[in-house]
């Protein structure tokens, strides 16, 4: 579709705002999606740090060596 000018092109033919209300809307949702996914990770890293270390204070105790609880350190 052709536009007669940079206004034309902004109104929308009459439907600028549900078209820029859409784009508006998907860009606010998906800035919303990253900070939630980063604050995510972060907590995510603090809670398994936090068991890191819970678990290097029981082994410890036990007079034992750190034995590491996933598989893929084995």
């Amino acid at each position: 579709m052709q536009w007669e000018s940079w206004s034309a092109f902004w109104s929308m033919g009459g439907a600028a705002f549900f078209v820029w209300g859409s784009y508006g809307l998907t860009f606010a949702l998906m800035a919303l999606e990253l900070a939630l996914l980063f604050r995510r990770q972060r907590d995510t890293v603090t809670r398994l740090l936090r068991w890191r270390r819970a678990v290097g204070k029981s082994s410890a105790k036990k007079g034992g060596a750190f034995a590491p609880a996933m598989e893929s350190e084995t």
